[in-house]
């Protein structure tokens, strides 16, 4: 059995420098890779296009990164619950990249299974179309949509073994599944990581042949974007 585990996050960083691309699990504020981007803050790595669904907010998550304004391009569907985010974007400070959530989980996707490019009709006729390659399949036109190419994958799970087997907890299974494997690298941070052998084989979502190394966390803060609960009467 091939180890993947490493001690902590500088440990599983090693490696990642100034301009590299990096795709980041997450949807929201859910399962994001709390440790890595708090270590990437540390170390001050600047020049990153960082590939996610979303942004984060003006303090958590990769929001912390557009703080110290060390994301030179952002790939994402969603950005709209971060005002330093706007304000970066609308004084061209920052490179955005908008695309359909579903084309962004396919080219992870891609980029995982090794297949360089698809087709789908998601973006014809508008601007994300602009400047790519329209093919007509039974009547309907479609895009031809490249893999993403990245150096790393930050990935958050609840529980791994020291194989790199993972299991995702709740709606953390969301982009992270699909981001393992598709980069260079992949670091997965998990809440409680157990010897090789320990987790049910039933129970694993990837396998650790898609993660290169993996660490346990710690002080997850798993915030909430916007709570919403019934006032009581």
């Amino acid at each position: 059995m091939i180890s993947k585990r490493v001690h902590n996050v500088q440990d599983a960083l090693r490696g990642i420098d100034h301009n590299m691309t990096l795709l980041v699990g997450g949807f929201g504020l859910c399962g994001i890779p709390e440790n890595c981007i708090q270590e990437l803050v540390r170390l001050q790595i600047n020049g990153l296009t960082c590939i996610s669904n979303n942004a984060g907010v003006d303090d958590f998550g990769l929001g912390l990164l557009l703080q110290q304004k060390q994301i030179k391009k952002m790939i994402a569907s969603y950005v709209g619950e971060n005002g330093e985010f706007e304000r970066q974007m609308l004084t061209k400070e920052l490179e955005v990249e908008l695309i359909p959530q579903g084309t962004l989980a396919e080219r992870c996707r891609a980029a995982q299974m090794g297949i360089p490019a698809f087709y789908t009709p998601a973006g014809v006729g508008t601007e994300v179309g602009q400047g790519k390659e329209n093919r007509v399949f039974d009547g309907k036109s479609y895009l031809m949509e490249e893999a993403f190419k990245a150096d790393f994958s930050l990935i958050k799970a609840w529980k791994g073994d020291e194989a790199g087997n993972i299991i995702f907890k709740g709606t953390a299974r969301n982009f992270n599944p699909v981001m393992c494997g598709a980069a260079k690298i992949t670091v997965v941070e998990v809440e409680e990581l157990v010897p090789a052998g320990k987790l049910d084989p039933n129970q694993i979502h990837i396998p650790g042949i898609f993660v290169q190394r993996i660490f346990e966390g710690k002080t997850y803060e798993k915030r909430i974007e916007q709570r919403t609960v019934t006032k009581k009467a």
